[in-house]
């Protein structure tokens, strides 16, 4: 299973020229609404400095990333959860990813088209929160019906459903967004049934003009404090700098940065930022002629990570030998690990810690 974030916002905010930065692909990028109508998607790598230094130890024939995908989805306009502009379809694709990137404007062109005539990224941030919360207490509502009629029965699953259902339609009226509710496990389990698009993972992205890169305009910090309030993070980056680094070799793009007075990639911090949001996990296999670095989420047992490689492996799992990213580098082998005493053997339970470098035994 892969990772998805989706880009939304407002029409014309930017997400596409993100997009294309981010997955080198050519979504298209126009000055008027609803150019994004189909959902793009786009397959980046993670930058991971560990991978690179396990590929100068291992010095493999081949070296493979892990990965995350990105999403362009069509700009949200104000009356989605009605239905208005391509609401449905927008909100069928943000059921599918597993977290939300919210592009919004921190700039002035005046040869591009806004939806507002004025530049204000608070309220054009909470008009895509508002939608995104009334769809979300309409699809509560509606199991709300369903599900009250088996409680009534005495159904014990249904009751618990229906108490869960119940606290979220509250949390909605009061304009509360799922992900801030504090969730037992059980409740967790119920919500994810329902895809609610509020109970997604969110990250803000502040879509500035180059001018500002060194001091970024007031309207920035305005989105920070709407950013604190939700404990959500914010990435400044700008969309056009980085569509425009594409052409340039990595030499060039450091040149250029610094030339800017930008210390890295809002790109980069993108991917780093989204992958540490869902929670994930990078573990190794330095086997055969190729290293490669795998994606789990934190907590997830061996047996799990073993079957992400071949579903032969889980099926015949025997043990998983592990070792530690700074065991492995300063022992230079498994070989040389295993020799010192450090290579642990675990079971099928074990969870798969960030950094393990590991080799699967299995029998089929």
């Amino acid at each position: 299973m892969g990772f998805e974030i989706g880009l939304t916002g407002l029409p014309n905010v930017g997400k596409s020229t993100i997009f294309n930065a981010i997955s080198k692909a050519q979504a298209e990028v126009a000055n008027y609404p609803f150019t994004t109508t189909e959902a793009n998607k786009g397959i980046v790598s993670v930058p991971d400095p560990r991978l690179e230094r396990l590929a100068e130890l291992v010095r493999p024939e081949k070296v493979t990333p892990t990965t995350l995908a990105f999403v362009d989805l069509a700009g949200l306009a104000e009356g989605a959860s009605r239905g208005e502009g391509l609401g449905n379809q927008f909100l069928g694709h943000i059921r599918e990813v597993d977290a939300v990137a919210h592009v919004v404007r921190c700039f002035t062109d005046p040869n591009v088209a806004h939806t507002y005539p004025d530049l204000n990224p608070r309220r054009d941030a909470e008009v895509v929160t508002t939608e995104l919360l009334l769809a979300d207490l309409a699809t509560v509502e509606r199991q709300v019906a369903k599900v009250e009629r088996r409680a009534k029965t005495g159904e014990r699953e249904a009751r618990g459903e229906f108490a869960v259902l119940e606290r979220a339609r509250e949390a909605l009226q009061k304009g509360t967004v799922l992900r801030k509710v504090a969730w037992s496990g059980s409740e967790t389990s119920h919500l994810r049934d329902y895809f609610l698009l509020t109970d997604k993972p969110l990250l803000y992205i502040a879509n500035i003009d180059e001018e500002s890169l060194a001091a970024p305009p007031a309207e920035v910090g305005e989105l920070e404090a709407l950013a604190a309030e939700e404990s959500s993070p914010l990435i400044v980056l700008c969309g056009k700098l980085e569509a425009e680094l594409l052409d340039l070799d990595p030499a060039e793009q450091e040149e250029f940065l610094a030339a800017a007075g930008v210390a890295e990639r809002g790109i980069e911090q993108l991917v780093t930022v989204g992958y540490r949001m869902l929670d994930l996990i990078t573990f190794y296999t330095p086997v055969g002629p190729e290293l490669r670095a795998w994606t789990l989420k934190r907590g997830q047992p061996a047996v799990e990570a073993a079957g992400k490689i071949h579903s032969d492996m889980a099926r015949g799992f025997i043990r998983a030998e592990i070792v530690s990213f700074d065991e492995f580098c300063r022992m230079g082998s498994f070989a040389k690990a295993k020799e010192e005493g450090q290579l642990r053997l675990e079971g099928r339970d074990y969870a798969i810690q960030d950094g393990d470098v590991v080799y699967f035994r299995f029998s089929v």
